[in-house]
């Protein structure tokens, strides 16, 4: 890679990752502070700071990552996919999946306006699913990064480490091939029920936009205005999923040849998404971006 190339991939992870753990660390503040004042056990806020803390180890890693590409090439290769390196970053992207899964699972539940029987049994009890689906989250997150430990990687001509080295070459793509199939399909799961909630979430608000409209395409009220803004933060936040999702399967394919363009580029993309939806998050939030702006002196005091 060019001199300017990793320069340039080094500015933008630098600053993907202060935004998201600027933001990351507002909302787990913001939202204990809450559960501290309250002392109840409030659902949201609980979501809000078990995804912000994976978010915050997720963007640690990939900053790791690019640092140790960027600077000590040859110590990335040599320890970057180590069995505790490979456990620690797989723990933190397969738990940040699961937990903006449940965040999913949580908005629909709560916003959408579906009246079939199931669907009014599961938003009834969503208080006590909830810590449910946090702990088998945690579960299937540990048990994806366990069994990610056995992944067999490619040779060190393709530009990464070959731990199995009394393999001949076959018997190791085979290996890899089906440990990484193996690993991936655990999280097609989470990606799946998180593509379901998301299309109920933007149908059921688009009914409910285009009811209020009563057929026209401007917007009648505010009321109506929140829903067309929650129907672009709804599409906004699907886009930084499906990207981040995508970056991540095409980096554990080990096909991307290392330092190169799409190397950093997948890198980037993947640090885009863990600060870029939670800052929509805060801007979809009038309590928490009143907050926030206070924080950076955005906002003038009255």
């Amino acid at each position: 890679a060019s001199s300017s190339l990793t320069i340039l991939h080094m500015v933008i992870m630098t600053a993907e990752f202060l935004l998201g753990t600027t933001v990351n660390g507002f909302l787990i503040i913001v939202n204990f502070y809450d559960l501290a004042k309250s002392r109840k056990l409030l659902i949201l806020q609980i979501l809000l700071i078990c995804t912000g803390l994976s978010r915050l180890g997720l963007q640690m890693m990939l900053m790791t990552q690019s640092f140790f590409s960027v600077f000590f090439p040859f110590a990335y290769e040599e320890n970057i996919y180590g069995s505790k390196m490979m456990f620690i970053w797989m723990f933190f992207s397969s738990i940040g999946l699961w937990f903006a899964t449940c965040l999913s699972v949580f908005y629909c539940l709560k916003i959408s306006g579906f009246t079939k029987p199931w669907f009014l049994w599961l938003k009834f009890r969503i208080s006590k699913l909830i810590f449910w689906l946090l702990l088998g989250s945690l579960m299937a997150s540990l048990g994806t990064a366990t069994v990610s430990i056995e992944v067999g990687f490619p040779l060190i001509e393709d530009g990464y480490v070959l731990r199995y080295t009394e393999l001949n070459i076959s018997d190791v793509k085979v290996m890899k091939n089906n440990d990484l199939l193996l690993v991936n399909l655990t999280l097609l799961l989470p990606f799946m029920v998180f593509v379901k909630c998301t299309c109920l979430l933007f149908i059921s608000l688009y009914k409910h936009t285009y009811r209020m409209q009563g057929g026209s395409q401007k917007p009648s009220n505010a009321r109506t205005e929140a829903h067309i803004n929650a129907l672009k933060t709804v599409v906004t936040f699907f886009c930084f999923f499906v990207s981040y999702f995508a970056a991540f399967m095409a980096n554990m394919t080990f096909r991307i040849p290392y330092r190169s363009h799409q190397f950093f580029v997948v890198k980037e993309v993947m640090a885009a998404y863990p600060a870029g939806h939670s800052v929509i998050i805060i801007l979809s939030n009038s309590k928490f971006k009143d907050i926030f702006r206070r924080m950076i002196c955005l906002k003038k005091k009255e």
